[in-house]
């Protein structure tokens, strides 16, 4: 007799095949970021997208939002943004009658896929308002609770190159962001097709594949995924090993990691290992999906010291270099 939850994952698998495709018919290769992003939702979370100007970003998670049947809005960061700009402020209204009260009024936050466009460049006041709306899934304003819609994402975008006039996130705020999504260049074929698909007469739309109410069962369902003794064992050691002062951890951190990361980097990993094998049309999460995560999960909930920054280093290969003593002791044991 079938199990019913592995027949629910693998019709799941399907409409992520098709929610796929349906993205990439307007944000043309980057099956990486693609992956990513569907993850992101599907695990519940936020995510922080880092890329130059111009390659896509708002027209990717403009796309998400159509394909995944969100209402989406957009917020241009500034430095003169407000908090009351983003959640939204009560105002005094007269009525007929002359009576006055106080109303209301619901800010972009408001919605259920927000996109954070250069959230460097609000003042930390702004940063730590959405931050905490993205925690708590509420609102407080003068004094008055407002609870947030079902399912609520945040897409946040950082440019890399300029920083000039921007306030950077602090670690702790970076930590509630579940992945960092780093977008490229696009490679040469990429461009190509990018350059036929948007600048003729018409240009391919996408169709939704997904209701809110689909995708908040499909999170349900993620965490309903069966995950191997194994896979939680890789996810502990690795997590373990990016620590400076744990035991386990190699000389490569221990030289140049200054604080590493904590347990809410092993619950996004035990999630987003699910969501991979759930994209990818597999029954369960392995060992693999640990080692290929590792790097969205951990990059912004660890810091190089001054020396390490000095030198060169990045946390790129230092996570790359973990991971594979981390799986190489792993085969060995």
């Amino acid at each position: 007799m079938a199990d019913p939850i592995l027949d629910e994952i693998d019709a799941l698998g399907g409409k992520l095949a098709e929610a796929r495709t349906s993205i990439t018919k307007r944000f043309i290769g980057q099956t990486r970021v693609v992956d990513l992003v569907i993850s992101t939702l599907l695990c519940g979370g936020h995510g922080l997208l880092i890329g130059l100007p111009g390659l896509g970003k708002t027209r990717l998670v403009e796309t998400l939002s159509t394909v995944m049947g969100l209402d989406g809005k957009r917020v241009q960061f500034t430095p003169d943004l407000m908090p009351a700009d983003i959640l939204g402020s009560e105002v005094l209204e007269t009525g007929t009658d002359g009576s006055r009260a106080f109303k209301f009024i619901e800010g972009p936050i408001f919605t259920q896929l927000l996109m954070a466009d250069e959230i460097n460049r609000a003042s930390p006041r702004t940063q730590s308002a959405l931050l905490q709306a993205m925690q708590e899934k509420s609102v407080t304003v003068a004094g008055q609770a407002h609870a947030l819609a079902a399912p609520f994402h945040v897409l946040a975008t950082q440019n890399p190159i300029e920083q000039e006039g921007t306030y950077p996130l602090p670690e702790a705020q970076l930590d509630r962001f579940l992945v960092q999504i780093d977008v490229p260049y696009p490679d040469r074929a990429t461009e190509r097709d990018i350059l036929l698909a948007t600048t003729g007469a018409t240009e391919e739309t996408a169709h939704a594949v997904f209701t809110d109410h689909e995708l908040i069962a499909a999170q349900m369902l993620l965490r309903r995924m069966p995950v191997g003794d194994g896979v939680m064992d890789a996810i502990l050691d690795l997590v373990r090993a990016c620590r400076p002062e744990d035991e386990t951890a190699p000389d490569v951190v221990r030289q140049y990691v200054g604080w590493g990361p904590g347990p809410r980097a092993a619950q996004a990993l035990m999630l987003t290992v699910r969501a991979r094998a759930l994209i990818q049309g597999r029954l369960a999460p392995n060992v693999e999906d640990v080692a290929d995560m590792a790097n969205p999960v951990l990059i912004h909930r660890m810091a190089l010291t001054f020396a390490a920054r000095a030198r060169g280093e990045s946390l790129t290969r230092v996570i790359e270099e973990t991971v594979e003593r981390t799986m190489r002791v792993r085969s060995a044991a």
